[in-house]
């Protein structure tokens, strides 16, 4: 039942309480009113789920210049060279500030501890509590947002659409799940940090609540989306029957691990020279030519070659997670396979968060800052929140500047919840087969199986024409699960149009009809508006 609508004020609003989100907001709160939506609890983040750590050049032995080529390297002739030299430049000091305000990152005695993760030519990677890192951000980047009276956290309440005016955007539409009951807030400028799609596939890696809102509500307003073909598959989600697809951190081939197919031998060998250690849509693709050689569901990744003592310490979360399906990681191969994990593309941005609709930011896994260019380098993506929701946030100050704090007049504030992430991501919440789970569940099937990690013309053919062809269930008010429905299936369609028009291989976006990379033709970034055809721009 929708109850009354209610129109609220703010300065600045926030959609989304990740790292992006978060960063944002705290910049914000030194000039004004700053209200955070988000749709689960504040802790119920892409960030807190993030296990393999953050990505930064504060080494003894490592150079920013080093960071920089390897994440150039990784994104495979697309990334924005200008936004990587941000990234990396500007990331130390953000690190530090962190840890100014409580981070508190593992150390070797009294200095900072940086393992390797593939495709870092440097050990450059931050861990927290071993593989905890995400929640440890953001533990201390709530705690920090609690303490500012005029930053208001607002949980349980959905974000359904932007108020665009004149051609910009006004403020946003939101339901509080509290009732169903349906709002608007009205400021003078909007961020979208709603994080990643994850759950448009069958197999992911993400909490349940990446259905990529924010990209969807950017699109049905009018904003330029970018990269949308290029979605990161991990590879190496646990693949235990009846499990979710907890993720089994990269950071464990980067301590030695060994992935094995079905009759135990060593493959990576044949795919590429660095073996376990490739960027990972290259250990990805060649999982599912494993599997798909051996006619098996998995592979095994195995760490029987370090102790129990080892991996309980390094590990703790990703051992005991094991050890709750009944597997001791010390004595056992872990079977695994790839799932969507990372969305490089999303709501096209410059350099300080700005889309291309005035009023309206973006900033982390939502926004294509051209920064992953067609492949994300590991442990990137925490940092890229951290900068450049800073620096949209100040974009937003000086674009939107407030002579005045104004009076906010928000729904109450709920209780701070407390950062209590789940072990895994949680199984798809079908338990009915209704029109809408039956939908969805049809939606997952064919991105999983037609627009995934190895693609074609014709798969992708088929899967637009499905897609196009679904009708979704229409319902007078619709709540939550219907909005994430129609958000998937609009940005469904977006992947596998995007995909069809790139005649390539490159990054995470695999043609097996075009299995070469086209430099001449393609050394672009693919962009899509509403009603316009895909195009591509340097």
């Amino acid at each position: 039942m929708t109850l009354s609508h209610k129109t609220y004020y703010a300065d600045y609003v926030v959609v989304g309480s990740g790292v992006a989100g978060l960063r944002a907001a705290i910049e914000l709160s030194a000039a004004g009113n700053v209200l955070v939506l988000a749709k689960s609890n504040l802790s119920d983040s892409a960030t807190s789920w993030a296990q393999g750590g953050i990505a930064v050049a504060l080494s003894d032995e490592d150079e920013i210049g080093l960071h920089e080529q390897d994440t150039i390297n990784a994104g495979d002739g697309l990334c924005r060279p200008e936004a990587v030299t941000l990234l990396v430049e500007e990331g130390p000091k953000y690190i530090t500030q962190l840890i100014e305000w409580g981070t508190e990152f593992d150390r070797a005695g009294t200095k900072l501890a940086f393992t390797r993760e593939a495709a870092h030519s440097r050990s450059r990677i931050l861990h927290a509590n071993g593989d905890s890192t995400g929640r440890e951000i953001s533990r201390a980047l709530l705690a920090r947002a609690h303490t500012i009276p005029h930053l208001h956290l607002r949980a349980h309440a959905f974000t359904t659409g932007l108020i665009v005016e004149k051609g910009r955007v006004a403020g946003l539409r939101f339901i509080d799940e509290t009732d169903n009951s349906a709002h608007e807030v009205r400021a003078a400028a909007v961020l979208l940090a709603t994080g990643g799609l994850g759950q448009i596939y069958r197999e992911t890696t993400n909490p349940d609540v990446a259905t990529g809102d924010g990209m969807a509500i950017a699109y049905e307003a009018g904003a330029i989306l970018s990269d949308m073909e290029f979605v990161q598959f991990h590879p190496t989600a646990l693949a235990v029957k009846g499990a979710p697809r907890f993720l089994l951190s990269e950071a464990l081939r980067g301590e030695g691990g060994i992935l094995r197919n079905i009759d135990l031998e060593r493959f990576m060998k044949r795919y590429n020279e660095a073996q376990e250690l490739a960027p990972r849509d290259i250990v990805a693709r060649a999982i599912v030519s494993e599997m798909h050689r051996t006619s098996s569901d998995y592979v095994f990744l195995d760490m029987t070659k370090k102790s129990e003592d080892f991996l309980k310490h390094r590990f703790p979360l990703i051992y005991s997670t094991c050890m709750s399906y009944g597997l001791d990681l010390a004595r056992d191969m872990a079977p695994v396979c790839p799932a969507a994990h990372y969305m490089m593309g999303g709501v096209q941005t410059d350099l300080w968060g700005r889309t291309s609709l005035p009023g309206l930011y973006s900033a982390g896994e939502t926004a294509a800052t051209g920064v992953h260019g067609a492949n994300r380098l590991a442990s990137n993506s925490l940092l890229e929140g951290l900068v450049f929701g800073a620096r949209a946030g100040q974009a937003m100050m000086n674009d939107a500047p407030i002579s005045k704090r104004s009076k906010m007049t928000l729904p109450g504030s709920p209780a701070p919840q407390p950062n209590t992430t789940p072990a895994g991501p949680a199984l798809p919440k079908v338990s009915k087969a209704t029109p809408a789970a039956l939908a969805l569940k049809a939606i997952r099937d064919i991105m999983w199986n037609k627009v995934g990690i190895l693609r074609s013309g014709k798969e992708l053919q088929d899967a637009l024409q499905q897609l196009v062809a679904m009708e979704l269930p229409k319902v007078p008010h619709p709540d939550r699960a219907d909005h994430e429905l129609y958000n998937l299936h609009a940005l469904a369609t977006l992947i596998a149009r995007s995909g069809l028009a790139r005649e390539e291989s490159r990054g995470s976006h695999y043609r097996s009809d075009f299995p070469y990379r086209d430099d001449e033709k393609f050394s672009k970034h693919s962009t899509v508006k509403r009603g316009e055809d895909i195009r591509f721009e340097v």
